[in-house]
Formats: structure tokens, C-alpha cells, sequence
């Protein structure tokens, strides 16, 4: 075997000179591997890839193809981590990467299927296109998508389609996976190549091109059930055309994948409780027999406690029984993408792609362990009172133009992305809460007068997004042979946000002529509808429906402009690596718009007279980020299998803004506010201290790659929402750091033709390293006193649901707790096996992933345990743990020619392990992992 490897490299570096040869050298991979294999061609390269690159990997995988079968060695992978070809093996920094074969074969077809196989990754998620991505443990939280497109902060982890950024905040977008070339995790801080939106890594999607010899077409149809839900149905097709030979071709994807339900919504009334908090409006107190009017005992919980509800017709209920239904929660991934390709000569060629994806999604994707009513409910059921939906669009326009300058490899490309979202989720346990309750009682000390009643409790919101991003980027790269080579680019942005979004819990009559007329009589009383802020920029101008409370419309965004650079210099060729880069970026930010809400102030009055208190352009919010973010590492290569690191990095993600200022944090009820809320916050920054080798053993029969790093996550951008104590909308400050220490290993064998072993993991030890508080800033008390504690921590707070002051446990966290969302360990374990039986060939796969435990907010939130099933939580922001969970999945085929069947299941164990357990719609939920699925896939390839 040796000896004909030896003369492929011989025939290699005759053909294409000593470079060429030692690219042949460090890339013999095996003609057979079937997982694990990614080495690029030019048809299939990353446009951003430099030309020659892909006929050094085509020499490289010729030299493959004669090597002896019988090594069966591990297969290579290329990416582009650091914007150019290279072998993953050959990349100084923590890379993952899911090739072409391994998504197949896998069947990973959304970011839940990539989160499974990719450990230290971890999901904080509302359903399909409605979560957060989190690396290594950074994070600080994840809550609800209501308002998300205004209040949240932008992600730390960046998402990239080729080149193009996908990133939203909460809501990144959930790539269909197919004919993808290779999906790369990058870990650990890329502010250097990568920006403002890869502080913690980043995940790139990277497309299969077209390929200007070949033509070719394959696809895929699947048909299956899930166990307690609906049929699950999928197809593909990929066409790949020539239309002028070498010159000019066209590649187009088609796909329909709908994933059938298995959320029950079972019928359920709404009866208003003695346990509501908003019962203190009426200070109604039980008989003598010690029973409320309605037959039970008083309310025990906070302000509600001793109190009763108030008598009313139907007995205070409201029910679901028209939207009821079993499997209600199906999803739908539609898209398409068309990309045409044509070479001007040998050195340039220009690449345009146009994807559009629908993602529909219906229902609520979680489970609710108790009902609205305080029944205990089965898994994988919820009590849902209004319609919910998640309609989520977008498409993207990019381009690439490839060449050659003199010597060096020249990239411009960019993209326009367009995306609209309709959301619309039941909110109607909200109206436990004295907020909620607020916009639905009238008499007693709400405020609004009449009569002591109450109307419907059915309420939702509804949020309407479209957001706008335009990238350009234009790049400069060495050849890679240079002993000094690099690359420097320059990179601009524009990113918009146009937020719509309606909380609609108003069932107070609204003042229409009649019901204004009634009022100004002596009637019922009646709300008018509020309306945006005079003069203030809007989406949608004017007054707001009958049902509308409070909202906002909002537009938010920044420019970007950034100039980046990153060079290596081999103090000794092919040995010893040194590396240096840097980035330096000017972020431009801004918010507009108006929050608006139905005080006293609307009562009796005509609808779209009562107009938003807040307009947010009246704070003039704009502000510039700049600095440098930089890289620095050396590398060793002491065999040419090997390859020994220390990496040096530095990340970040920018700031934004508050919708408003306020005061908040009252030290007695109704007086001496304590907090006025921040205009904004600033970004925070992560940098990063690595060391790691990879290898390959045994004749490349066995990879090892390990690596170990030291985190400093400094002021960490957090979220507050508690209307008991802070007020009744969220804000974000900045708080306190986190240092993480975490190992990762990658394993991948082949221990004999045909069978390959793959194992892979993280330990993360993260905790919390600053412990900031709250201070008191507001000078002015009403105590004659005077405010003696400003400057000071706040250590105590009047709490509306318990209706005392009492002691203020900081809000940031405590020293040594870990960050939410930061599992101890996480693991997978692959394998398949190939073999041949006449004419046809045969394969087995299994897999294996593990999550361990891990918290869904920081320490000192107040835990979920505070509130048993007959209590409403007082804020969304609850703190739960969730548990650690293991899933199995398995599959057998048989491929014959062009035609390939498949038998899969996944989730073999059927667990309903929560991914994201919260009190977002204030209601205890858990987004379980999806039930067992189970199939036939048909595969096709000509």
C-alpha cells in the first residue's frame, strides 16, 4: 500500500509541481468513505474560495481515489473557517463540520437536527424559526418571542448562508438543510473574519454550486408517522444544468417537507380564580361560612390572598372549544433556490443565487403540564384560548465575483435579504395577572368606574416584522503557497428592523359612537383605541384595534462599516506557524418609533383620541460603536498529520436600545421609585485563550482532535422583566461577567472497510465570575428624608403581587452560578456500517446524542418552584431547570445504481425532553423534543 501511495504522489507532483504534491500528501483519503468526506471540488467550491484551490482538492482526491481500499482511512473535510480552502485538520481553532454525506445519511434537515449532532451548541427555542443559537454556554437567557423584534438583544452566535448574514434577535432563521455542500460550526469568538455577530462562533451553510460540466439530477421523497401525532411527508429535487459547456450553468432546489403535529389542544374553560392577582381591585372578601361566591375557598397567593372573584354571568368562564384540536401544531418548510454560475475566463467567474424560503408553522410548540384551569394535563397537550401561528418568509438575492488580481485571489460578493414574519399566540392566561386583569375589570379601584365586572379573558398577541439586510464585502488573498500570506478585506452593512406589534387583552368595551354615546350617558364605561405617537416615525400609523392594551412600533437597526485583516508567516515552512489579525468596525445604531398603551387616560373618550404617551424619537437614539477586535495564535506542525495550537480571540456584539426610560422599583406602594430605567445598553465582548492539537493515528484509520480553552465574557447584556417589582415592560442593562473553562474532543475511526466510528463532545465548567447589582439612581424620594440609599444597591422593593415591601435579592446573579443554557456535558455518538451482497449495497446507521442539564435563566431569577399549579407566575422570566435527556435514532438501507431506500426512526425512545422550559405566556411551558418519527425515504442520483 505504501508503495502505491508513494508513486501517486510521485505521478501527482509530476503533473502538477512539488505544491500540488505535498497538497496530495496531506490530504490521502479514502475513495470508499462514506462519512466524514467533504473535499471540494470547483463545481461544488464556497464562492469564496480561491479558483486554484479546487484543482489542488481534485488532484487531492484523485491521489484518494488509488490509494488501497483496505486502509479505509479517515475521510478529509475542507472548509473555509478562515476564508480560504483548507483542510479541517489543518484549521488552528475548534471547527465542526457536517459534510454533505453526513446530512444525507443523518437525515438533519433543520437547526434542531444540527443542534443533536453538534455538541456545546445548545437551542433556546419557541418552535421551528423562533430561537436563539448558544455556544459553549453564552448565554443569558431566553424568554418569549412577544416584542422580540424590538427588546432583544442581538444574537452572539452568527448565522451565515455562504456569505451572507441570516441572524435576527430570537429569531434566527431556520435554513432548510439541502443540497448543501457542508454545514461548519465555528466555536469560540470570530470577531476577526466574521464581525459584530459571531462574539461566541458562528454556523455557516454552505451550498453546493453549480457545476459547469455535469449535468445531473437527484432528489428525495419520504413518507412517515409520529407516534401520538400526524403523518410526516418531504420531497427534493436538484437539477444541475449546463447551458454553455465549462462556461455557464444553472443549479436549481425545490423542497416541500411538512412535519405533522403532535401538540393536543384539548377543550378547556377559563374560569376567572380566587388565586388571580387582579381580585385586589375589588378587595372582595369570603361569607361568613368562609366560602367566595363561587363555592371556594379565598385566593392564597400574594395580593390575591383571603380575596375572592368577583359573581358574574357564566360564572366568570370562557372556553376553547372552537379551536380545540388534536395534532395542532404542524409545520411546513417550502423554499426554493436558483443559482446560475458563468467563468469569464480561467482566473473569473461570477456567481448569483436567489433562495426563498415559507416556513409556516401552526399552533403553539409547546406543552403545558397544567391547564389554564389548574387541571393537570398529559404530556404533549396545552389549553390554547385564541388562534396561533408563526408565518415566517423570506427570501435572499446574493452574488460572488471570483478572480485574479496579478497573484493574489480577489472576492467581492453580497447579498439583499428580505423576511417577513406574522405571529400570532395566545396570551389569555396573562389575564390572571392584575396587569392583565386591569384591561378586562372595570369599577372597584381600576380606575375605569362603573360597575364591578369583568369581561372575556380571551387575549393574545399578535406581532407583524419585516426585516431588510444588505451585506457587501470585498476581499484580498494571498496564494497559499507564500511563506507570508493572508488576506484583508473591507466589509459594510445595513440591518432593519420594522417592528408592528399588539398585545390584544383590551376587552373593555371600545368607544365606538355608540358605546361613547352610552358612556357620556351614564352607560357602561367604554376605553377609547390607542393610537402611535403624534409625529413619530410608524409602520402602521393611527389607531390601534379595539382589542389593543399596549405595544409598540418600532423601527430599529444600524450601518456597519468594518476593514479587517488576518496574516500567517512560517518561521519555519510547513512547521511552525505564526498568525496575526485584526478587525476594526463602526457601528451605527438607532430606534424610532412609539410605545403606546390604554391608561386612564382613554377612558370615554372617541377611538384614536387617546394617543401613545411614549414617542421614541423624541429621544434621539442614535449611537457609534468602534474599536478593534483582534486574533493572534501559533501553530505547530510537528509531523504532517499533526497539528498543535494556541489561538488567541476576541468577539463581540453590539448594544441597542430600551423602548423607554421610567422609573420602576418602588420602595412603598405607588412612591419613592428607586431605578430610572436606562436609554439603552452597551455591547459586551468575549475573548478567548485556546490550545489544541489534531491528529491522525493508525494509518488514518483513527482522528483525534482536542482542544481546551479559557473564556472571559465581560458585561454581559441582561434582560428584566418582573411587573411586580420593575414595572410592566422589559428592559436590558449591562451586568455581570462569566469565565468558562470547557474541553471539546472529536473522535472519528475506521476500524475495519466499511464501519465508521464517530464520537464527540464538551465539558464546560461556566459560572458566573461578577456579582454587579441594581443601583438606586433617582434622587427625589417623598419621604422627608430624602432618597438615603442613592448610589447604593437596592436591597428592598415593594412587590405589587405580594402587596408589601420586602427584601430585593439582586437580579444580576451570584459568584460561581452557571449561565443559562450551559449543560455540564454534551456528547454524540455515530456509526455506520456499508457492505455489498451482489449487485446491491447495504448500510446500518445509529446515533447517539446527550444534553445535560442545564437552567433556562440566571440563578437569582426567581425560580418556577415559587409558583405550585394553582398560582400564576408573576412574571414571563421564571427560572426552571431542565433536565438532561438522551436521544437515539437509527436507519438500514439498500442502494442500487441510481436508486437508494431507506428505513429511519428517530427519537427512538419517544423522550418528550423539554428543550426550553418557561413562563413566557405566564403559564408554565415545555418545548419537548419532537415525539419518535418513523419512515421510508427514497433517494435518486443521476
Amino acid at each position: 500500500m505504501k508503495a502505491r501511495y508513494l508513486v501517486s504522489c510521485a505521478v501527482a507532483a509530476l503533473l502538477s509541481g512539488s505544491a500540488a504534491a505535498a497538497a496530495a500528501g496531506e490530504m490521502s483519503t479514502a475513495a470508499n468513505a462514506s462519512t466524514a468526506t467533504a473535499v471540494t471540488t470547483n463545481a461544488g467550491a464556497d464562492a469564496s474560495a480561491p479558483v486554484a484551490a479546487s484543482d489542488t482538492s481534485a488532484l487531492a482526491q484523485a491521489v484518494v481515489n488509488s490509494a488501497d481500499a483496505a486502509a479505509v482511512p479517515v475521510g478529509e473535510v475542507v472548509v473555509t473557517a478562515q476564508r480560504r480552502n483548507e483542510s479541517i485538520q489543518k484549521v488552528p481553532m475548534t471547527v465542526q463540520a457536517l459534510t454533505a454525506e453526513t446530512l444525507s445519511e443523518f437525515g438533519i434537515t433543520t437547526v434542531d437536527d444540527i443542534i443533536k449532532f453538534t455538541p456545546n451548541v445548545t437551542f433556546g427555542n419557541n418552535g421551528p424559526g423562533q430561537g436563539n443559537i448558544f455556544m459553549r454556554g453564552l448565554s443569558s437567557g431566553f424568554a418569549g418571542n412577544q416584542s422580540s423584534a424590538t427588546i432583544a438583544p442581538f444574537p452572539n452566535v452568527a448565522l451565515y448562508l455562504d456569505d451572507q448574514s441570516m441572524q435576527f434577535p430570537s429569531r434566527n432563521v431556520d435554513v432548510y438543510v439541502v443540497d448543501m455542500q457542508r454545514i461548519e460550526v465555528l466555536e469560540g469568538p470570530q470577531g476577526t473574519l466574521f464581525g459584530g455577530g459571531a462574539e461566541a462562533g458562528a454556523i455557516r451553510y454552505i451550498t453546493n454550486k453549480p457545476d459547469l460540466h455535469k449535468e445531473s439530477i437527484s432528489g428525495s421523497a419520504s413518507y412517515g408517522g409520529t407516534s401520538g401525532g400526524a403523518d410526516n411527508s418531504s420531497f427534493n429535487l436538484v437539477v444541475n444544468v449546463p447551458i454553455i459547456d465549462d462556461k455557464f450553468a444553472i443549479r436549481g432546489v425545490i423542497y416541500d417537507d411538512r412535519h405533522g403535529g403532535y401538540i393536543n389542544n384539548v377543550p378547556s374553560t377559563f374560569t376567572r380564580s380566587n388565586n388571580d392577582y387582579g381580585n385586589q381591585y375589588y378587595n372582595l372578601g369570603p361569607g361568613k361560612n368562609g366560602l367566595c361566591p363561587n363555592g371556594q375557598g379565598p385566593g392564597v397567593a400574594g395580593a390575591a390572598a383571603g380575596l375572592c372573584a368577583l359573581p358574574q354571568a357564566q360564572a366568570g368562564q370562557a372556553n376553547n372549544f372552537n379551536i380545540a384540536q388534536t395534532n395542532s401544531n404542524p409545520v411546513t418548510y417550502q423554499g426554493a433556490r436558483l443559482a446560475a454560475r458563468y467563468e469569464i475566463n480561467a482566473d473569473w467567474d461570477v456567481l448569483i443565487t436567489e433562495t426563498l424560503q415559507n416556513l409556516n408553522v401552526e399552533g403553539i410548540s409547546a406543552e403545558y403540564p397544567t391547564g389554564s384551569d389548574f387541571q393537570p394535563l398529559a404530556p404533549l397537550q396545552i389549553t390554547a384560548f385564541e388562534p396561533s401561528w408563526d408565518k415566517d418568509n423570506w427570501e435572499n438575492t446574493s452574488w460572488t465575483v471570483n478572480g485574479k488580481l496579478g497573484p493574489l485571489h480577489a472576492v467581492y460578493t453580497g447579498g439583499y435579504m428580505l423576511r417577513h414574519i406574522s405571529q400570532q399566540q395566545d396570551y389569555t392566561n396573562y389575564s390572571r395577572t392584575a396587569a392583565g386583569m386591569y384591561y378586562e375589570c372595570t369599577g372597584g379601584s381600576t380606575g375605569w368606574g362603573g360597575p364591578a365586572q369583568c369581561y372575556s379573558p380571551l387575549s393574545y398577541w399578535n406581532d407583524q416584522v419585516r426585516n431588510t439586510h444588505i451585506t457587501e464585502e470585498f476581499r484580498l488573498s494571498t496564494p497559499d503557497t507564500w511563506r507570508l500570506r493572508g488576506l484583508a478585506g473591507v466589509y459594510w452593512e445595513q440591518y432593519d428592523i420594522f417592528d408592528n406589534m399588539n398585545f390584544d387583552y383590551k376587552t373593555i368595551p371600545s368607544c365606538n359612537a355608540v358605546n361613547l354615546a352610552s358612556a357620556l350617558g351614564g352607560g357602561l364605561p367604554c376605553v377609547g383605541n390607542v393610537a402611535t405617537a403624534p409625529g413619530s416615525t410608524a409602520n402602521d400609523p393611527g389607531a390601534r384595534g379595539d382589542a389593543t392594551a399596549f405595544g409598540e412600533d418600532t423601527q430599529r437597526g444600524y450601518s456597519q462599516t468594518a476593514f479587517f485583516g488576518s496574516f500567517d508567516f512560517d518561521i519555519i515552512p510547513n512547521v511552525l506557524t505564526v498568525t496575526a489579525g485584526t478587525r476594526w468596525y463602526d457601528y451605527n445604531e438607532f430606534e424610532k418609533g412609539s410605545e403606546y398603551e390604554t391608561g386612564t387616560g382613554c377612558l370615554d373618550i372617541p377611538n384614536g383620541a387617546c394617543v401613545a404617551p411614549i414617542n421614541i424619537d423624541s429621544h434621539n437614539d442614535h449611537v457609534k460603536y468602534t474599536g478593534f477586535k483582534s486574533r493572534a495564535g501559533v501553530t505547530w506542525h510537528p509531523n504532517s498529520l499533526t497539528t498543535v495550537y494556541y489561538l488567541f480571540s476576541q468577539g463581540f456584539r453590539p448594544g441597542a436600545f430600551n423602548r423607554s426610560e421610567g422609573d420602576v422599583a418602588d420602595l412603598v406602594k405607588g412612591a419613592d421609585p428607586q431605578l430610572n430605567k436606562p436609554n439603552g445598553y452597551a455591547p459586551d465582548s468575549l475573548t478567548n485563550n485556546e490550545i489544541g492539537i489534531k491528529t491522525d493515528l493508525f494509518d488514518r484509520r483513527l482522528r483525534v482532535n482536542l482542544s481546551a480553552y479559557y473564556m472571559d465574557w465581560d458585561n454581559v447584556q441582561f434582560a428584566f422583566f418582573n411587573p411586580t417589582e420593575l414595572g410592566n415592560t422589559t428592559f436590558l442593562t449591562n451586568g455581570p461577567n462569566y469565565t468558562v473553562k470547557g474541553v471539546e474532543f472529536q473522535l472519528t475511526g475506521r476500524p475495519m472497510e466499511g464501519l465508521t466510528l464517530e464520537a464527540t463532545g464538551s465539558y464546560n465548567d461556566a459560572e458566573q465570575s461578577s456579582s454587579p447589582c441594581l443601583i438606586n439612581n433617582v434622587a427625589s424620594y417623598t419621604s422627608p428624608a430624602g432618597n438615603s440609599t442613592l448610589g447604593q444597591c437596592i436591597t428592598s422593593i415593594y412587590n405589587k403581587a405580594l402587596g408589601a415591601t420586602v427584601p430585593f435579592t439582586n437580579p444580576y446573579g451570584t459568584n460561581g452560578s452557571p449561565p443559562p443554557f450551559s449543560p455540564k456535558f454534551q456528547g454524540t455518538l455515530r456509526g455506520r456500517y456499508d457492505w455489498t451482497f451482489g449487485a446491491y449495497k447495504a448500510f446500518v446507521t445509529a446515533d447517539a446524542s446527550y444534553t445535560g442539564s442545564s437552567f433556562n435563566q440566571p440563578a437569582t431569577y426567581t425560580p418556577g418552584s415559587t409558583f405550585p399549579n394553582n398560582i400564576i407566575p408573576t412574571t414571563t422570566l421564571l427560572r426552571y431547570e431542565m433536565p438532561a435527556y438522551a436521544l437515539f435514532d437509527a436507519s438500514i438501507g439498500i442502494k442500487k445504481e441510481h436508486y437508494t431506500v431507506t428505513l429511519f426512526a428517530s427519537n427512538i425512545g419517544d423522550s418528550h425532553a423539554s428543550m426550553f422550559t418557561s413562563s413566557a405566556q405566564f403559564i408554565k411551558s415545555e418545548v419537548p423534543v419532537r415525539p419518535r418519527t418513523f419512515g421510508v425515504k427514497i433517494d435518486f442520483a443521476y
